[in-house]
């Protein structure tokens, strides 16, 4: 279930609804930044979060040769992009199982075991970089080896 506040705005991305917490101007402002060219010049660059969704219950049950093959490409992604020197920040995430959802409703707490909602692709990862543009930040996401199977998606950090 998602509350939408008043003067909040939703996105659809895909086939869900994304509830932005903040105010409309400013989503707006994004939104239309976004739109223009986003070619900077040398030495000013943006931040993005890839946040890398695949279906975990998959790559549980891959034979181990290629869930070797697999790290062996992150490896050598993770060292790609660090040598290039647009790497911020990177981690993997344990499964779902041991995640727990905080949700504060009329002052109380509360905690539910596992992700908010169910989907057949759950967070498992993260890389913060920065990258020129926006076209850059998709090249870079493209070489992540969970998108051969997965997804990645790209969001622009708020600085």
């Amino acid at each position: 279930m998602t509350t939408y506040c008043e003067g909040m705005v939703a996105l659809l991305v895909g086939r869900r609804f994304k509830v932005l917490a903040m105010p409309l101007p400013r989503v707006l402002l994004a939104w239309e930044l976004s739109k223009k060219s986003t070619h900077k010049p040398k030495g000013y660059e943006m931040k993005y979060l890839f946040l890398i969704y695949q279906d975990e219950s998959v790559a549980l049950k891959l034979p181990r040769a290629e869930a070797e093959k697999i790290h062996g490409d992150y490896l050598a992604f993770t060292d790609e992009i660090k040598k290039s020197g647009c790497l911020l920040g990177n981690q993997g995430l344990q499964p779902t199982q041991t995640a727990i959802t905080v949700r504060v409703r009329n002052g109380k707490v509360t905690t539910t075991d596992g992700p908010f909602a169910e989907t057949k692709e759950q967070l498992g990862g993260y890389f913060l970089i920065e990258a020129r543009d926006l076209n850059e930040a998709i090249q870079i996401a493209a070489k992540i080896p969970s998108a051969r199977f997965g997804s990645i998606e790209v969001r622009p950090v708020w600085e």
